[in-house]
């Protein structure tokens, strides 16, 4: 069965960095879309970044220019490189996998920036 795993989330001061990586099992990866949401506690689940099949990047307003995502399907793997966070960056992040008629979920990490 499709498995989508999260690593890299911890607790981070502001400013500083994390790389998030989701890796992806029992799919063939490079026919998806692949996207990280997050979500934050009373809050609903937002969209953070996305890459197409062909490597075209989307990202929310409030992360780019901070937040870099790019996939490896050699390695069924897609990442987020998040630099310069900040409080509000503090959330849930989930692996998103997305065909037009299907889509799978990461169990999340979470992201904790504070000093």
């Amino acid at each position: 069965q499709v498995q989508l795993v999260e690593s890299g989330g911890g607790l981070v001061q502001p400013g500083g960095s994390l790389r998030l990586s989701c890796a992806a099992s029992g799919m063939i990866f490079s026919i998806y879309a692949m996207g990280w949401y997050r979500q934050a506690p009373g809050k609903q689940r937002e969209l953070v970044a996305v890459i197409t099949t062909g490597g075209r990047t989307n990202y929310a307003d409030s992360v780019k220019g901070r937040f870099t995502i790019s996939r490896d399907n050699a390695m069924n793997t897609v990442y987020l490189q998040m630099n310069s966070l900040k409080p509000e960056d503090t959330a849930v992040y989930y692996c998103n996998a997305d065909r037009p008629s299907r889509a799978y979920w990461g169990q999340g990490t979470q992201v904790t920036v504070s000093s």
